[in-house]
């Protein structure tokens, strides 16, 4: 690995590995160094910081923290800033190994959700589909990938004991929730739901659990499904431009992550189903046309429910209505490029049959 430059060593000695991604949008040469406190900080990439601590025989965590992904979404990213100035100054002392990823460095410096594709749906290989890796979002996701598969497999302890993975994706969302906080539980293709993660997500002050039902191309549901990981993606709210978050809103989901990579383990309650509410996706409305139109005002929450028959969208002469008494709208966005999800259908629902 390269040596650092002066410049950038003096932007990590005082912890500002943010400033130093958003400088080089594009790339940064790979370079290694180590704490005083032993701890061996690896820059893979712009955005991509790894963090490997004197490691002793009974630590098994292996966790990645990542924003940005949508460019806009400012509190993750000041969250998980803050987090890796901690690391790199000393004041926050590493117990696990932990990948810090800033997904989409050009988008968060243009403070748009994205540049030209949605990286959030660009993973589990559709970068490479269709017209394959085209523009810089399909090519940052591919590398996204391959910094996680190498993260998991590139394991310096040898121990029998079986690792765990974690991946938490954070994020906040276009418009406001009903429930200002809350999770999205990849499909995970009938294996049981993990009580710990429910109990983790409540002491983020996430007690808003959507369960998917089908695959997806989200980094979540790859980081599930292709490397076992106990993975999320996590809404802390709405979206608000740098310096405009109030930062007291995110103190739990902020102190339950610090103490996630610095403790043994994290504190929380055991889990009662009473104190959440669950819903899965009933169905997915799609854009076909260029046409589709909301039929509902920009500021509508997330999980609004409206009575049978209520009209949600056309696209063209197709009529999408309310099917079922409590069917709720989640991630409406007539934005979206042809043949993308533009509104999730979700009911409420319960995990006591099959959670481990």
């Amino acid at each position: 690995m390269a040596q650092l430059s002066t410049q950038h060593a003096q932007l990590l000695q005082h912890g500002d590995f943010l400033q130093l991604t958003l400088s080089n949008p594009d790339s940064l040469p790979s370079s290694q160094f180590t704490l005083p406190n032993g701890t061996t900080v690896s820059i893979l990439d712009t955005g991509v910081i790894c963090f490997e601590p004197v490691l002793c025989e009974s630590d098994t965590k292996d966790i990645v923290l990542s924003c940005g992904v949508h460019g806009n979404e400012t509190a993750p990213i000041e969250i998980c800033a803050e987090l890796v100035k901690d690391l790199l100054t000393g004041q926050l002392q590493l117990k696990h190994r932990l990948l810090v990823l800033f997904g989409n460095p050009a988008a968060i410096n243009a403070s748009t959700r994205e540049i030209t594709e949605n990286l959030n749906r660009l993973f589990s290989g559709h970068h490479s589909m269709g017209a394959g890796l085209i523009n810089a979002e399909r090519k940052r996701a591919k590398a996204l990938e391959e910094y996680v598969s190498r993260f998991y497999q590139e394991v310096r302890v040898t121990n029998v004991v079986p690792r765990n993975r974690y991946l938490y994706d954070l994020h906040t969302a276009i418009r406001g929730s009903r429930f200002e906080k809350f999770a999205v539980y990849p499909f995970l293709h009938n294996k049981p739901w993990q009580k710990a993660q429910f109990e983790f997500l409540q002491a983020c002050d996430v007690t808003t659990v959507l369960l998917m039902q089908t695959p997806a191309s989200t980094f979540s549901y790859y980081a599930s499904n292709t490397h076992g990981a106990d993975a999320f993606t996590i809404e802390l709210g709405k979206v608000q431009p740098f310096g405009r978050n109030d930062m007291q809103r995110f103190a739990k989901a902020r102190a339950a992550l610090r103490q996630l990579v610095s403790e043994a383990a994290v504190s929380t309650v055991h889990f009662d189903e009473q104190q959440f509410q669950l819903y899965q996706v009933y169905r997915a409305i799609n854009k076909q046309t260029q046409e589709f139109k909301l039929h509902f005002a920009d500021d509508v929450e997330n999980f609004t429910a409206y009575p049978q028959g209520t009209l949600l969208a056309t696209d063209g002469d197709i009529e999408y209505r309310v099917e079922r008494e409590g069917e709720a709208i989640i991630f409406p966005n007539a934005k979206v490029a042809i043949g993308q999800r533009a509104m999730l259908m979700v009911v409420p629902t319960t995990v006591a049959h099959n959670i481990a």
